[in-house]
């Protein structure tokens, strides 16, 4: 990505958080950017690309480190676990974006927007599969909906952008970790949780001894 590039989402972001997506025009951004005109539309066909590509970056991210879990990854459990790490990490390191797209979502054109569901629909279908796995091999509970558990477990995680802050009590890894520890702790069977104490990889153990 060119520096221009970064420099156009970054100032992007601050005005769209500022005044709201149709309170800016692209003449603002550009000039913010102390770019032209010329400069955006090298980068961006439209305003409404840059609105898009900011939710593309968390969505791309998530999902690409959601694939890394299963590609690198045996054990269902190590899976959900690196997957939920990975999805509460998002809400720091774009959190600007998150809040953007959120409030400015509603003014996507069609053709951005079934991008996007594409891109969450692969996600859900990763988590949907994963927990499909643990079920199947006896390791998380055969009782529960595998829909109604990976809408729960995304909604959850998901409501971390509406009061999630840097500043807060604590990072976000120490909240990747509870979430961890909370899903887990619902996910697995008693007897894989018995059986599962002396793995190093689940933090759900690490816990409870510590």
């Amino acid at each position: 990505m060119t520096e221009l590039r970064e420099k156009i989402i970054e100032t992007s972001l601050t005005l769209f958080e500022q005044h709201g997506y149709h309170g800016v025009s692209v003449n603002e951004i550009v000039k913010a950017c102390g770019t032209s005109k010329g400069g955006f539309y090298h980068h961006f066909s439209s305003k409404d690309e840059l609105l898009f590509v900011i939710h593309d970056y968390f969505i791309s991210y998530v999902l690409t480190k959601a694939q890394e879990a299963i590609s690198e990854s045996t054990h269902p459990t190590e899976k959900i676990q690196k997957i939920i790490q990975s999805f509460v990490k998002v809400f720091d390191l774009y959190q600007p974006h998150i809040s953007v797209f959120y409030q400015e979502s509603i003014y996507l054109k069609p053709p951005y927007v079934e991008e996007i569901k594409k891109k969450r629909q692969m996600y859900k279908e990763i988590i949907f599969s994963v927990i499909q796995d643990g079920i199947d091999k006896g390791v998380f509970r055969s009782e529960l909906p595998v829909e109604i558990t990976g809408m729960s477990i995304l909604g959850m995680v998901n409501w971390s952008y509406k009061w999630y802050k840097r500043d807060g009590g604590k990072s976000i890894d120490e909240i990747g970790d509870i979430y961890v520890d909370l899903i887990l702790h619902a996910l697995l069977t008693d007897k894989q949780k018995e059986a599962e104490i002396a793995q190093p990889f689940l933090l759900v153990n690490q816990l409870a001894v510590d």
